[in-house]
């Protein structure tokens, strides 16, 4: 069973959105994409939405609330984590420490770092969204 929730992307860098809107739409990936300037919008979404999303991509550096504080929030929340959205750190800003923190005190599923190279930044995308839709998780069986 493959999996068609939408992606949601929580980035800040218009940018960067459209660039990964892109590589969606080359990669011919038909989940919608869900773009968030802020975690605290996404968690509102993440609160009321009925369709389950297949994964949250989330930078690191955002404004007013960092990646780690809006993962820790989602964490924190019996209902969200009830939900099992996968989630990955998607930034071009890694720092060990962040890493760290991401892994050990995070409920986190992959920190991977933005590529500036077009085809590589595909290639990291393709192989989120393929292991996503063929992993088995509480929202597949």
């Amino acid at each position: 069973m493959t999996h068609h929730g939408p992606i949601i992307v929580i980035d800040d860098d218009k940018d960067d959105q459209e660039i990964l809107q892109d590589v969606i739409n080359d990669l011919e990936i038909h989940n919608k994409l869900i773009f968030f300037d802020r975690g605290a919008e996404a968690f509102d979404y993440l609160k009321t939405a009925t369709e389950q999303p297949l994964v949250i991509l989330s930078d690191v550096n955002l404004p007013q609330q960092s990646g780690v504080e809006f993962k820790r929030h989602l964490d924190n929340d019996p209902d969200l984590r009830r939900k099992s959205i996968p989630f990955i750190f998607f930034s071009t800003y890694i720092d060990k420490k962040v890493v760290d923190i991401a892994y050990r005190e995070l409920t986190i599923q992959g920190f991977f770092q933005k590529s500036g190279a077009y085809e590589e930044l595909k290639n990291t995308v393709k192989q989120i969204v393929d292991y996503w839709k063929i992993c088995k998780h509480p929202n597949s069986v």
